[in-house]
């Protein structure tokens, strides 16, 4: 069940607003422990889903932080490693291929989400998800449409997950080379769909996705 209190706050948007405006408005109304949300990985042919959830404290800010597809590996890297370092707490979930078959990538990707949040080590009182969707979870929340590029929190979370998920991929590549993705992660590139039609598909690749289904006999 989504939180009661979902929609308790009422936030305004302006232009050139700062990056912790929302977190802002959270504080101002009285939370502590405000928790920014996002994933990566719903559009990939193969791997997990993977979500983040960070908490800042008040006031904390870095203009480089922003949504993780809009900086080079080397910059989300060298993010990643000072978001760990400087937030009060962060937590990951993953969801892998199977369960994403088996049910759908939109609610392995809520799930994803939830267990990020339970991961915390510090309980959140409100949550900032990027999105469209609410978390079935009882704490306040609100969700914002493309909110890693206007939410200091969700644009952490976003590099986490995406750092989180591309280490992930790359170990996946000693397992299984043919496939190359160390290159590109899983996603549906000319290289990776080639691979599939030449080698077939492995156990990460995701069964019931376009690109994929073609290919039902696990390498």
């Amino acid at each position: 069940m989504v939180a009661s209190r979902r929609e308790q706050l009422t936030f305004l948007q302006f232009p050139h607003q700062a990056m912790d405006f929302f977190e802002g408005q959270c504080y101002r109304a009285g939370y502590r422990n405000i928790a920014g949300i996002d994933e990566v990985g719903r559009g990939p042919l193969a791997g997990p889903v993977v979500a983040a959830a960070v908490i800042f404290s008040r006031g904390w800010i870095d203009e480089e932080i922003t949504d993780s597809k809009r900086l080079s590996p080397k910059k989300r890297e060298d993010l990643y490693a000072k978001i760990l370092s400087s937030s009060r707490s962060v937590g990951i979930g993953v969801v892998d291929q199977g369960e994403i078959d088996r049910t759908n990538i939109l609610q392995a990707t809520l799930k994803a989400m939830e267990i990020a949040v339970g991961k915390l080590s510090l309980p959140p009182d409100y949550l900032l998800v990027d999105g469209t969707h609410g978390l079935r979870i009882r704490i306040p929340q609100r969700s914002i449409k493309k909110g890693d590029t206007i939410s200091i929190s969700i644009a952490a979370a976003s590099i986490v997950a995406k750092v989180t998920r591309d280490g992930m991929m790359i170990e996946h590549h000693e397992r299984f080379p043919q496939y190359n993705f160390a290159k590109h992660k899983g996603y549906g590139t000319r290289e990776h769909l080639e691979a599939i039609r030449k080698f077939g598909c492995c156990e990460l690749h995701r069964m019931t996705f376009r690109g994929v289904k073609a290919h039902t006999s696990p390498t």
